[in-house]
């Protein structure tokens, strides 16, 4: 039977809810644990702003979701930067974290209440299909990718998931800025 890419994206949250979990449990295993779900996080994100979220917001109709969607990933991103940049031992570790988790949870939770129900319901179990495909081939290619280091095209495409307009005309750090949350 073929994978459906609602099935795969919710198989990711659960691994990262999963590693959030271990994180809250053993303090320890922080410093382990933080690239293993940095790795993932980044992937995940890239794989679903280069192939789901472009489906989402042109065959279901989602373009406001998939628009905040686009900032929680940046958000996310630059808290992920934060952490990386900081010292396991900081006094200021553990609270970038923690809000680094909570983001993501509110994220997730929002994305499986709209965005995922809204491909299930709007495309073909064939183009699910299809996306699924597109979604692990782009994962397996973002595997490694480090937080803050997008490309330019990588940037284009967050733009334009987040309704940036005049994006294909902005240079490497005008998207950066563009995308960057509003609360900044």
């Amino acid at each position: 039977m073929p994978q459906d890419v609602v099935d795969l994206i919710m198989a990711d949250h659960r691994e990262v809810e999963r590693i959030f979990d271990a994180m809250r449990e053993d303090p320890d295993s922080r410093p382990l644990l933080l690239p293993t779900v940095t790795t993932l996080l980044i992937a995940h994100s890239r794989a679903e702003e280069a192939e789901v979220y472009p489906a989402a917001r042109n065959e279901a109709g989602e373009a406001d979701e998939v628009a905040h969607s686009q900032e929680e990933h940046a958000a996310a991103e630059e808290l992920l930067v934060k952490l990386k940049n900081m010292s396991h031992t900081s006094t200021d570790f553990d609270s970038t974290l923690e809000d680094l988790i909570e983001a993501i949870l509110h994220h997730v939770e929002e994305e499986e209440e709209s965005v995922l129900p809204g491909l299930r319901t709007s495309l073909s179990p064939e183009r699910l299909a299809e996306l699924a495909e597109a979604f692990i081939e782009a994962r397996a290619d973002h595997m490694g990718d480090q937080p803050g280091e997008a490309t330019k095209e990588e940037l284009l495409i967050a733009a334009r998931n987040a309704q940036v307009e005049g994006a294909s005309s902005m240079s490497r750090n005008e998207l950066q800025e563009a995308i960057k949350p509003d609360d900044e």
